[in-house]
């Protein structure tokens, strides 16, 4: 089964566990702090200009957004973490609300956590990533403004990326450029192979 891209609707925003969506349908979970281009990644990913909304500020996402993707699974887009101009109670509250979500493994398929390339990742980082692991479930790395490296820096900043988050050999290290289009072929691969392990699934 084919999935078409452009068939992507937001279906609600969950500012609390019992909203969470519990249908059998995947759900592939984005994170990433609030500054590292997660929603012009998802945005790339889909081919939509503003599907994800660009905000001016970082720390617009909230809640927990779904977005059906043409039926075949969830796009979770998780709120964004680290971002200190929010008040210490909204960044527990968001805190909470990714823990109970992380907490319970039936939710999520597969996860996505995205850094910006050109840094070490921060300790916050590492809090989302072992997240990721304590949750049981695969995940990867998208190292997002690839275009914003020298040749030369990408490999050392890959392995540095790897090492920091502790990674393991099954984590996928995918380098990405919202910009360009760099690494959303790959990105694409995984994440249909995930929602669709029993047949190659194309993008229409």
């Amino acid at each position: 089964m084919a999935i078409n891209l452009q068939k992507a609707e937001f279906v609600l925003s969950a500012a609390s566990p019992k909203d969470f969506l519990r249908d059998p349908i995947p759900q592939v979970a984005f994170a990433g702090r609030s500054n590292v281009g997660k929603s012009s990644v998802i945005n790339r990913l889909l081919g939509r200009k503003n599907f994800a909304r660009v905000g001016a500020a970082p720390g617009k996402t909230i809640h927990i957004n779904y977005f059906r993707i043409d039926g075949a699974f969830y796009l979770v887009d998780l709120p964004g973490y680290g971002y200190a101009r929010v008040s210490k109670g909204e960044r527990d509250r968001w805190g909470k609300l990714m823990e109970r979500y992380f907490a319970d493994p039936e939710l999520m398929t597969l996860g996505v956590m995205i850094v910006d390339a050109r840094h070490k990742p921060t300790a916050d980082d590492c809090t989302m990533a072992q997240w990721y692991r304590d949750a049981g479930r695969p995940f990867l790395v998208v190292a997002n403004k690839l275009d914003k490296l020298k040749k030369s820096e990408i490999e050392p900043n890959l392995q540095r990326i790897r090492e920091t988050l502790e990674l393991g050999e099954e984590n996928l290290v995918i380098p990405f450029s919202a910009e360009k289009g760099t690494g959303r072929e790959e990105l694409l691969q995984a994440i249909l192979a995930s929602v669709e392990p029993a047949e190659a699934a194309t993008e229409e």
